[in-house]
């Protein structure tokens, strides 16, 4: 494949790219561009692997088609309730991916150095850029693979803590070790003497403490934020997995690598700010770790939550016009999505005006509801988001709160010591009547009580959701 055949493929990858993150924005449009990047991605790496100056054609084809098989194996068993921790371990795949590519830059920049020139007239691919690299160049390139190497390793433990904190397996409330901030900025100020180090030949050894440096940087940013935030870090580190593959780009000397990388890590620069913003949040603080800690003791908490049974939820529902669905993460859980699809539909089959309302960060992925709803389904028209919808509850019969806890909390508005005051949430309280169902009486992810469940117009539906829903769907008939 000749050099023109490959600037060609990668001219179209990059479009194709781009034409897939535009079509992503809508619900309809997005199973087309999902395909857009399916194609562009087949093109770049064929392009890739067949491209002049590729070596080791049995180890690559045995990498991609061992790639090609675990990828189709983890994404047939994930559920969809698994994918926010899914993308999160694939961010840190990319990150770690930065770091043994800048490793392996520098080994072999130092090979080349010792290499006469005839045995670097022997040398192809990547080497051979290297070989023709002047000095300036290769200080430039020191820079790149340091950088890259940095961004990558913050980006993999950061990654790694998000994962566990989205499965489960970390305790999802901010943690900081003694000293806080200062411990991560201590971290960054002795990397960038490293750098300056390394830069002046000091050895692999800069590069090797800096790494250290910057796992522990991404560990400890991931830690020191809540999980009500978790969404919008999720966000934050697939930009940060954008910005570690244009290193790698730079570094190979690949310019679709660059490009691609700029469009990831732009996109999710300017989603986890649209979502700060959304959530009344300061862009600088997530990119710190700096939000889910209070500043004293929490509100109180007066009464106690009232159960309500099938026959009252319908009865409800029979007397209501006008009706908001609020889907969460339980729903996701429960898998209750087509259940309350075929309520949607059996309620506006009566005359009732049904909507439903999603939180920028519901679930733990941004678009989650909207994925889901769209799979069961429901109508895009009738999918509102919050801006769209919040000033209608006081005009609302009945809100029906489906797993959903941190995201309809009146704490937000209410108690400035909650993790999360003042971010907008939905006034669902402000309904004539409010069913909630949910399992149980626990918390939410953020792990803090939730005054909506003790209101006087708040009744709670206990159990799954799928089922209860369920159970709701004879009895309307």
């Amino acid at each position: 494949m000749t050099i023109g055949i490959v600037s060609a493929a990668y001219i179209a990858a990059a479009v194709l790219f781009i034409l897939s993150l535009g079509g992503l924005s809508g619900q309809e449009s997005a199973k087309r561009a999902v395909w857009y990047g399916i194609v562009g991605m087949a093109l770049a790496v064929i392009a890739t692997v067949f491209g002049p100056g590729a070596g080791n054609g049995v180890v690559v084809a045995l990498m991609v088609a061992g790639g090609a098989v675990l990828g189709s194996y983890v994404a047939s068993r994930v559920q969809m309730t698994e994918m926010p921790q899914l993308v999160a371990a694939l961010h840190s795949f990319v990150g770690l991916a930065a770091v043994f590519i800048g490793f392996n830059a520098h080994i072999e920049a130092t090979h080349i150095a010792g290499l006469d020139e005839t045995a670097r007239t022997r040398l192809a691919g990547f080497a051979a850029i290297l070989a023709h690299k002047t000095p300036a160049e290769l200080s430039i390139m020191q820079v790149e693979v340091f950088v890259g190497v940095f961004i990558g390793a913050v980006t993999f433990t950061g990654s790694v803590v998000a994962f566990g904190k989205l499965a489960g397996k970390l305790d999802g409330k901010a943690k900081k070790l003694p000293g806080g901030h200062m411990l991560n900025a201590v971290a960054a100020l002795l990397s960038l003497v490293l750098l300056v180090l390394y830069l002046n030949s000091a050895g692999v050894w800069t590069l090797g403490l800096m790494t250290l440096l910057a796992f522990f940087i991404g560990y400890h940013l991931i830690m020191g934020i809540g999980g009500a935030d978790m969404p919008v870090v999720v966000s934050m580190l697939n930009s940060y997995s954008g910005w570690a593959a244009a290193a790698i780009g730079f570094t190979l000397g690949n310019d679709l690598l660059i490009v691609t990388g700029a469009l990831v890590g732009s996109s999710g620069a300017i989603l986890s700010y649209m979502m700060c913003k959304a959530m009344n949040r300061s862009f600088v603080s997530v990119i710190l770790g700096g939000f889910g800690a209070t500043g004293g003791p929490q509100m109180e908490i007066a009464g106690e939550q009232v159960g309500i049974d099938v026959d009252g939820v319908a009865a409800a529902l029979k007397d209501a016009d006008s009706i908001i669905i609020v889907p969460g993460y339980g729903m996701a859980v429960a898998q209750a999505q087509g259940a309350v699809s075929e309520l949607t539909r059996k309620l506006r089959a009566d005359g009732k005006t049904v909507r439903f309302a999603i939180h920028p960060v519901a679930g733990r992925l941004p678009g989650h509801m909207n994925v889901l709803l769209a799979e069961a389904k429901v109508p895009y028209d009738i999918v509102l988001e919050m801006d769209e919808i919040n000033d209608d509850f006081p005009n609302t019969d009945v809100v029906i709160v489906i797993g959903s806890n941190d995201i309809v909390n009146p704490a937000a508005q209410d108690d400035p010591n909650s993790p999360i005051s003042g971010m907008p949430v939905l006034e669902v309280w402000k309904a004539r009547q409010v069913f909630v169902s949910k399992r149980g009486q626990g918390t939410g992810y953020s792990g803090i009580e939730n005054p909506l469940f003790y209101k006087e117009n708040t009744r709670m539906f206990y159990g799954d959701a799928k089922e209860s829903v369920g159970k709701l769907l004879p009895v309307l008939a």
